[in-house]
């Protein structure tokens, strides 16, 4: 009994070093996807859109200040207070389409890369699977790779139909 238990406890560490670990580096198989260059496409046009509503909503306000500055010291102190609100409103009307287009914007970064991430993790999933491995990490989390580790950036690639 004692022979039995010392000779599995001297093959356990064995069978650990048996298995195959392999790396991959998530960020380059998410980038040479087709849908990545797609993503990054969308979310500069949304932004362009965004930058130019901010733009159009700044250009109108300098143009209500302006024509205020004019007419300030001809207006009643009615009408005065009226326009200063209105600035005040305008201006606060950009302040908050500011934060909700940054917010909108990233939204929709955070859906379409979960959706990318999701589907390079089933790639991931799938060449584990059929390349037997007990591991697969992410190689920029790594703070060593070994000689004996196998990337498998290529293959999770080849799934996904990146470059």
């Amino acid at each position: 009994m004692k022979k039995t238990i010392i000779a599995i406890l001297l093959a356990l560490p064995m069978t650990l070093f048996a298995q195959k670990i392999g790396h991959v580096n998530m960020d380059a198989v998410a980038q040479g996807m087709p849908e990545y260059a797609a993503i990054q496409t969308e979310l500069q046009n949304l932004q362009k859109q965004f930058q130019d509503e901010l733009q159009r909503k700044q250009s109108d306000i300098q143009t209500k200040a302006d024509a205020y500055e004019k007419e300030k010291a001809n207006l009643s102190e009615t009408l005065r207070t009226y326009r200063e609100q209105e600035l005040q409103k305008a201006y606060e009307e950009y302040q908050q389409f500011g934060q909700t287009s940054e917010q909108e914007l990233q939204k929709v970064y955070q859906t379409k890369m979960g959706e990318l991430q999701q589907k390079v993790m089933k790639a991931v999933e799938e060449v584990g699977a059929a390349g037997s491995f007990a591991y697969i990490l992410p190689s920029n989390g790594i703070a060593y790779v070994g000689t004996s580790a196998i990337d498998v950036t290529d293959q999770v690639k080849a799934k996904v139909g990146a470059k």
